[in-house]
């Protein structure tokens, strides 16, 4: 697989697994104007962010254009054990969407 724009750790501690994520993402909102040109720079943000683990959501964040480049979550969930591994979805402004993977340690 390509690598993507989220960074991950993920650690699983007795009954309850943390996980700390970063999207490196531009999250630019729309209104700032390009210096050279005096153009607006369209808008490019993460709308939505969903993590998985064996089938369920453990997290999901609907995000805006007042969210701060290269957004960083972090969370707890009950459940998960080293080895298991995490899905990701996140889908963008524009329309992109992807799915990545990462395993918990």
């Amino acid at each position: 697989m390509a690598k993507g724009i989220l960074k991950v750790k993920a650690k699983a501690s007795g009954d309850k697994t943390k996980v700390k994520l970063m999207a490196k993402h531009i999250m630019e909102s729309g209104q700032r104007k390009d210096k050279k040109t005096g153009e607006l720079i369209p808008a490019m943000f993460l709308q939505e962010l969903k993590v998985m683990h064996a089938g369920k959501e453990v997290f999901a964040a609907n995000l805006g254009t007042a969210v701060s480049k290269n957004p960083y979550f972090a969370f707890n969930f009950s459940g998960g054990a080293k080895g298991d591994e995490l899905t990701m979805t996140w889908v963008e402004s524009t329309g992109k969407t992807a799915t990545e993977t990462a395993k918990i340690k």
